[in-house]
C-alpha cells in the first residue's frame, strides 16, 4: 500500500515537472544573423517535433513584420495549431508541410506562443 502512494507521489511530481517546470534546452535564433542553417533570406524555420519548437526562443527587430515558417513533422493534435496571444493570432499547421505565419510588428519584449494546450512553448524576443 505505500509503495503505490509512493509511485502516485512520484508519478504527480513527474507530471507536474513535464508540463510546468521543465524547459527544454535554450536554442536562440536571431532573424539578422542570416548565416544561420535554419534562416533564409530572413525567414525562420522552427521544426514542431518530439513535443518542442525547435528552435524555441528567437530573436527579432521591433517594428517589422516578421515571417516565421512552421514545419509540424508532430502528428499529435496539439502540435497542429500556434498561437501568438500577444498578436491575437492562431495558425493551423499541417502535417509535413512548411507553412509560412506573418507577424505584425511587435513592440519590444517577449512574446510568447504556443500550442493550444500550451505544451509546446517558444518566445519571440523583440528588441
Amino acid at each position: 500500500m505505500i509503495l503505490i502512494n509512493v509511485l502516485g507521489l512520484l508519478l504527480i511530481a513527474l507530471i507536474i515537472w513535464w508540463f510546468w517546470l521543465y524547459k527544454p534546452g535554450d536554442s536562440s535564433v536571431s532573424v539578422t544573423n542570416v548565416s544561420e542553417a535554419n534562416i533564409s533570406g530572413g525567414d525562420i524555420v522552427i521544426t514542431v517535433e518530439n513535443g518542442i519548437y525547435q528552435p524555441s526562443r528567437l530573436k527579432v527587430s521591433a517594428g517589422q513584420p516578421t515571417t516565421l515558417t512552421f514545419l509540424r513533422k508532430d502528428a499529435s493534435p496539439c502540435a497542429a495549431t500556434v498561437i501568438f496571444p500577444d498578436s491575437e493570432l492562431s495558425e493551423e499547421l499541417p502535417l509535413n508541410k512548411a507553412k509560412a505565419v506573418v507577424l505584425p510588428p511587435m513592440p519590444p519584449g517577449e512574446h510568447p506562443f504556443t500550442c493550444q494546450m500550451q505544451m509546446y512553448r517558444g518566445t519571440l524576443v523583440v528588441n
